[in-house]
């Protein structure tokens, strides 16, 4: 017992480091602050509805009224039954955000390295490169939680998969299960996605050594075994996934059967994202350098200026105040590269770049193969448009590659395998048993490398860079030449500070190597001292874009957004109807659904036909779309630019029926024909519905009514009464695959009309008709999730029984 004590209280020690490291860095959270995250304060407003429903009744809605006219609540925070394993990972992340994630991140990699038999102490140096690594810290800051969340899984993904090939197949098999189902837990499927490509080049390379050494029935049963552990993981996420799959291909990632726009011209994407929106944010190719140098191109596209900046000194020349100069400055970017908008460099840490290069030099093998390999890939990829043909040949030919967008992001890789390489190869330098020679050698050559590349930017970088952005043309055309010239000024001067900052952590982290070469400092001073490096280096860096500043008192991220006079008026009307803000961009704003059922919303997977009514008609303000869906309310700006509630007297209201059938053809001809429609009367309705309507021309019974007589987000209720069979509207979403009909009780057929909406024939008489959301994949998925979690749970201790049995019989 003491000596099992003894051999896990380093790993005790790491893990309480770990936790106070995490809580240092987001310290205010101490402070019972929360940080500001600007994502998540537009998913509050998305999910208010469905926590106010979770909340007051103690049930879950699946659907929500509070965005794009109505949506599926997958993606927005919903509860499923059965769902095992979102529970442990809550236990795993038991600190405050975004303190948790930091924490993830760290144990991760820690994990990782030690099974891949580095030392606690290296893998402790590992774990603080990659987690306090730019991008992983910017990610936090905006609200990227979702994106966070899945690459903190990464390293045990990884772990599972090496165990699993090194022959530990129970091991393997348990954590590769493990690992996976959080990852998919974290429902950032992108991320999950990069991951797969990396394990597929993790694989090929293991297959050819396998093949080299005549080993392919180990490589085949690691295989099988791995497979096995991934359908798992995939049950124990089944409802989530299911559902998501299911909504995507609605949504603006699934495939669109309109094949024009809303200028009439033909749409390039018939299926997936288009390729001018998957690499808007494409990498520059020389911006890559802003891996080693932070400010390589600028920073962010907010950056501060210098101290002595010549761009103040040309603003107080053209008679600017002090002030009145600082406060133009904000206008003015630092950063010159291409990318539409950089929230902070994706710094690495120069220490990290150059112990990699070193690795280069010493490792051989599988390892240095299918990482080497990895990050080639990914850099590629992540320049996007920048490396066209290699996009478009994974656009055009990868499955699942056109449904993300921001090429950029796959660089999450190379944050995850340069910490890897770089803590293995001081690993193998550290080692005894290499030689001293090879050891000088690999050291002044990657020295030599990685320290002339910063030399040479340094003293040429007149002549390598213009340090232009493409903005310049614009304040030489108002301010002039002199002045764009003192704003390059400053770009260059943040540029030399940087990469002297770079060049300095390169040669102290050389010349720590260097003497333990030459015997002055012992292994454990040199991992002591480069792990304070690392800190000093990345943590330099990261607190530039993330720092205190970013929290606030926890009521303003707990009630993001207060009420105005606009939300007071509409709040007052009791009635069942939309809002549509005009104030703001509608679809990219999810303020209204924090209080109203909003038109717009927040999301990156839009349901798809609301999408293409929006730049077909409601962008354009086309108030006849607007009626059709029920909007009472447009939220406008009054004289002195404040919120003020327009109501709209011409809403159709929540139901109504028509006496006209327009039929269409095809998706193109049911969207053109809703241009100047009188939808109180006249609906379009696709060909494929048209046989479940007895005319085209319904006999319009001038005193039949149909009234919403009780609502709920996933329960409605409507009233009718005609003397004859009438057509129906339901200023409802369509979206068969969950929402069933019943009239009077017994279940009944609607289709879709006017592009996006629900339609029904309605038998004369008095009849109560509803609208149910009952989604059978909620059923299905939770169904075999609870058998896959059974089924682990055998593995698991038919596992532990064996082991058991093995010791047993070893003694």
């Amino acid at each position: 017992m003491q000596s099992n004590l003894k051999k896990f209280l380093p790993h005790l020690v790491v893990i309480l480091l770990f936790i106070i490291a995490a809580l240092a860095y987001f310290n205010p959270v101490l402070q019972g602050k929360k940080i500001y995250q600007s994502d998540i304060i537009q998913y509050s407003g998305m999910a208010k509805q469905q926590n106010d429903f979770r909340k007051a009744t103690g049930e879950e809605t699946y659907w929500t009224d509070a965005a794009f006219g109505g949506m599926p609540t997958y993606q927005l925070g919903a509860k499923y039954p059965n769902n095992y394993i979102k529970q442990l990972d809550l236990a795993i992340r038991f600190l405050p955000r975004p303190a948790d994630y930091l924490f993830l991140y760290f144990i991760g990699m820690y994990i990782l390295l030690l099974v891949m038999k580095v030392d606690y102490k290296l893998a402790f140096l590992g774990a603080l490169a990659f987690g306090f690594s730019t991008y992983l810290i910017i990610i936090l800051g905006v609200g990227h939680n979702a994106k966070a969340h899945a690459i903190a899984y990464m390293p045990l993904v990884l772990s599972g998969i090496f165990l699993t090939f090194r022959r530990k197949y129970l091991y393997g098999f348990l954590l590769l299960t493990v690992s996976l189902a959080l990852e998919l837990v974290a429902n950032h499927f992108q991320m999950t996605y990069y991951l797969m490509l990396l394990a597929i080049i993790i694989c090929i390379v293991f297959l050819v050594d396998a093949f080299k050494k005549k080993i392919l029935p180990h490589f085949f049963t690691a295989i099988g075994i791995m497979a096995v552990a991934s359908v798992i993981a995939l049950g124990l996420n089944a409802t989530n996934i299911l559902a998501t799959k299911e909504y995507a291909e609605t949504s603006t990632r699934g495939k669109t059967e309109l094949t024009i726009n809303s200028d009439g011209t033909p749409r390039d994407n018939e299926h997936g994202l288009g390729y001018d929106y998957i690499t808007e944010y494409s990498y520059g190719r020389l911006e890559s350098f802003n891996l080693f140098i932070p400010r390589f191109m600028g920073g962010s596209s907010s950056e501060a200026f210098p101290k002595e900046s010549k761009t103040v000194e040309e603003l107080l020349k053209m008679g600017a105040s002090p002030q009145e100069a600082n406060q133009f400055l904000s206008g003015i970017p630092m950063y010159w590269g291409d990318q539409t908008f950089v929230g902070a460099p994706a710094y690495i840490g120069a220490i990290v770049i150059f112990l990699s290069v070193l690795a280069l030099f010493l490792l051989h093998g599988r390892f240095k193969w299918w990482a080497v390999s990895a990050v080639i890939l990914t850099l590629l990829l992540s320049w996007g448009r920048n490396f066209s043909g290699l996009t478009e040949f994974f656009i055009d030919y990868v499955p699942m590659y056109n449904k993300f967008r921001a090429v950029s992001s796959i660089q999450v890789i190379m944050e995850l395998v340069l910490p890897i390489l770089a803590i293995v190869g001081i690993h193998k330098f550290l080692d005894k048993s290499l030689d001293e020679k090879k050891k000088k050698d690999s050291l002044l050559w990657s020295a030599g490398i990685v320290g002339g590349i910063v030399l040479l930017f340094i003293f040429f970088k007149s002549s390598l860079f213009n340090f232009a952005s493409p903005y310049d043309s614009y304040f030489r055309d108002e301010m002039g030449l002199p002045f764009v010239e003192a704003i390059r000024e400053d770009r260059m001067s943040l540029f030399t500070s940087d990469a002297w900052r770079s060049l300095i952590f390169v040669l102290l982290t050389a010349g720590i190597l260097w003497a333990f070469v030459k015997g002055s400092v012992k292994r454990g001073v040199v991992i002591s001292l480069l792990s304070l490096l690392v800190i000093i280096d990345l943590v330099g860096v990261d607190r530039r874009y993330v720092n205190e500043k970013d929290f606030v008192p926890a009521t303003v991220v707990d009630q993001p957004f207060e009420k105005n006079g606009a939300d007071i008026q509409i709040l007052e009307d009791e009635g069942h109807f939309r809002v549509y803000d005009a104030t703001v961009n509608a679809f990219n704003s999810a303020r209204a659904s924090y209080f109203h059922n909003a038109l717009g919303g927040y999301h990156a997977a839009k349901p798809g036909r609301m999408q293409d009514l929006f730049e077909f008609y409601i962008s354009k303000g086309d108030i006849g779309i607007l009626n059709m869906l029920n909007v009472r309310y447009i939220i406008m700006q009054n004289k002195n630019g404040g919120p003020v509630a327009q109501r709209n007297p011409y809403a159709n209201g929540s139901a109504w029926f028509v006496e006209n059938v327009l039929p269409a053809e095809n998706a193109n001809q049911e969207i053109e024909l809703l241009d100047s429609l009188d939808t109180k009367k006249t609906a379009v309705v696709n060909k494929e519905f048209i046989s479940k309507i007895p005319s085209e021309k319904i006999a319009r019974d001038s005193i039949a009514t149909i009234d919403l007589f009780e609502y709920k987000p996933d329960h409605l209720v409507y009233e009718t009464s005609s003397k004859s069979p009438q057509l129906a509207i339901f200023s409802e979403m369509y979206y068969p695959k969950g929402w069933n009909a019943y009239v009077n009780g017994s279940p009944a057929e609607y289709i879709r009309a006017d592009y996006l909406l629900r339609a029904m024939v309605i038998p004369p008489g008095n009849n109560k008709i509803e609208f149910k959301f009952e989604p059978k994949v909620i059923q299905t998925g939770s169904t075999i999730s609870l058998v896959s979690s059974i089924a682990f749970l055998l593995i698991f201790l038919s596992g532990l029984y064996f082991a058991f049995r093995k010791k047993e019989v070893d003694k």
